[in-house]
Order: C-alpha cells, then sequence, then structure tokens
C-alpha cells in the first residue's frame, strides 16, 4: 500500500527538520538522563520517575518516526511554483463571508502544517478544500455542519 504524499512548504518542511534535529540531539538525550537518574532509585515496580520517563522516551521515539515519514514521503512546494493565478498550496488568500459581511486571510498549507490560531488553513479542511484551485472574484458555496456558507475569494497572494 502506498503511503499518501503529504504536501509541505519549504518553511513547513524547514520546520520539521528543525523539530527533528531537536528531538533526535537535544531530547533524546534529556530524557535518556531522567531514566538513568530514575534508575539510580532502585526497585522499577514502584519507580513512577522511571515509568514517566520511559513513557517520555516513547513518545520522542514516536514522534521522530512520524516525522521521518512525513518528510520521506513529503511533495515540497518551492516558492516560485506557488501561482497566485488561483488558490494552492503556498497561497494567502483573503475571503468574505458573504452571510456574515466578515472577511478571513489565511495561508494555504498542507495538512501537516495547518495551524488555524497562526492563520494557516489545511487544504483538505471544508473551507480549504471548497476554495482551492478556484480564482479572485469567484464565489464559492461551502457545506459545514450548520448549513451553506457563500465565501466570495477577494485576493491571492505570495508571502515572503
Amino acid at each position: 500500500m502506498n503511503k499518501p504524499i503529504t504536501v509541505l512548504t519549504r518553511k513547513g518542511e524547514q520546520q520539521l527538520k528543525d523539530e527533528l534535529n531537536e528531538l533526535r540531539s537535544v531530547r533524546r538525550r534529556e530524557v535518556a538522563e531522567k531514566i538513568k537518574v530514575a534508575l539510580s532509585f532502585g526497585d522499577l515496580s514502584e519507580n513512577s520517575e522511571y515509568d514517566e520517563a520511559k513513557n517520555e522516551q516513547g513518545m520522542i521515539e514516536s514522534r521522530i518516526a512520524e516525522i521521518e515519514q512525513t518528510l520521506a514521503h513529503a511533495q515540497v512546494i518551492d516558492d516560485d511554483d506557488i501561482s497566485t493565478e488561483k488558490v494552492g498550496i503556498g497561497t494567502t488568500v483573503k475571503i468574505l463571508d458573504m452571510d456574515m459581511d466578515e472577511e478571513m486571510e489565511f495561508k494555504m498549507v498542507g495538512t501537516k502544517e495547518a495551524d488555524i490560531d497562526s492563520g494557516k488553513m489545511s487544504d483538505e479542511s471544508p473551507i480549504g478544500k471548497a476554495i482551492m484551485n478556484h480564482e479572485v472574484d469567484e464565489e464559492v458555496e461551502i457545506e459545514t455542519p450548520s448549513g451553506t456558507v457563500k465565501m466570495k475569494i477577494l485576493e491571492i497572494r505570495k508571502d515572503d
């Protein structure tokens, strides 16, 4: 079975590489030290420090494996490949919620980079999926749990 390709911007790829480096070089060492200290306490059957350190080690190793898998199967979008003709990954989009008369702006990113609190919307989210490949001045209807919402694309640009 083929692993689905993850789409990343260059910046997203670099953030994952930085996190991976931090986990491998710093966090692994820290947790190994915690395990060493916990082992010095003796009896492991009632050693909560040891259990916590082993759980933390497992989470770190799991995250390392996840990042390595993501990077191995990532399609990285170069800034030069980003077009502002249509909404796509790497573009910053300003849209108007026509029902609420409210403007929103966010950067379109792949799922692994999505963070709506910092203005990064996934191309697989309901709004992201609906506006992908549409142009400025196009109106798009989006199905949401609370009903259909009409959005108008006001601007598509490429940020540094």
